[in-house]
């Protein structure tokens, strides 16, 4: 379990989070790019996959080229490409832009994959439940279903003013990375992994070993985006993340439909 900063403003070029050395097993950093900028990428040994953030970039494999761009991170879906290690990827800066990079080692050769906004899949979690506290949108760009090919996952979290996400408290044998990014800078919320709480700011991230269960908050007044990325593990060892979770049994009584929950007397 560890968890870091990155500061408000983050500099130009790569800016690393975790690394595959980690008992999260993947390198994910955030890539800051200048208008006109061109980057060439490779990794012999690991898959990768690319997600825009902000701005616009044209991104090329092979003889294929997509543009990817975004203006809201937090209303918009997002473009994706994921590749297989030995691919090389050329990334164009059309605008000033920031690109997610998420990587793992991977011995399976695959063909490269392409999500448009409209690949990604968008769930309403929460809905109806506990007076909309935990009410918040997630979206799956890809797992195990779509993916299986893959070892990891790659996801977003959008967190309403003031509620929480990652409930009721759960966890799994994977590791999780969590990224967060807030609609104003000067946004905060609060992480809980284990028995330890964190303060949550722009920028900053969370690496949640497997068996730590992991809810997360939001301030009033402050959206809240978060990229969770799940890094899937041999079956001895829990084997890849089928949207399977373990509910903290103190608070399963939360899911039942007829829970009385306090309410103030007006």
């Amino acid at each position: 379990m560890k968890f870091g900063r990155l500061g408000t403003e983050l500099k130009h070029g790569y800016n690393a989070m975790t690394t595959r050395e980690s008992d999260m097993l993947m390198d994910i950093g955030y890539q800051v790019m200048d208008a006109n900028e061109i980057i060439e990428l490779e990794d012999p040994f690991q898959e990768s996959a690319f997600v825009i953030l902000t701005g616009e970039v044209e991104i090329r494999w092979d003889d294929k080229k997509e543009i990817m761009r975004r203006e809201s991170l937090i209303d918009e879906n997002p473009f994706c490409l994921q590749v297989p290690r030995a691919k090389k990827v050329w990334i164009k800066a059309k605008v000033a832009s920031e690109v997610l990079i998420q990587k793992t080692m991977n011995d399976r050769d695959f063909a490269p994959v392409f999500y448009r906004p409209e690949d990604v899949q968008c769930d309403i979690f929460g809905q109806g439940m506990w007076n909309a506290t935990a009410e918040r949108t997630v979206r799956t760009i890809f797992d195990y279903g779509n993916a299986p090919f893959s070892n990891q996952v790659n996801g977003e979290v959008i967190n309403s003013p003031g509620r929480w996400s990652g409930y009721i408290p759960h966890n799994h044998p994977q590791p999780e990375v969590y990224t967060y990014k807030f609609d104003k800078p000067q946004g905060f919320g609060a992480a809980f992994i284990g028995d330890n709480a964190f303060k949550i700011t722009h920028n900053s991230w969370s690496e949640i070993s497997g068996g730590l269960m992991h809810p997360q908050v939001t301030a009033p007044g402050y959206a809240m985006w978060y990229s969770w990325m799940i890094r899937h593990l041999p079956e001895e060892q829990g084997g890849p993340w089928k949207k399977t979770r373990t509910d903290l049994p103190e608070h399963t009584w939360l899911l039942d439909p007829d829970a009385k929950i306090w309410q103030p007397k007006r």
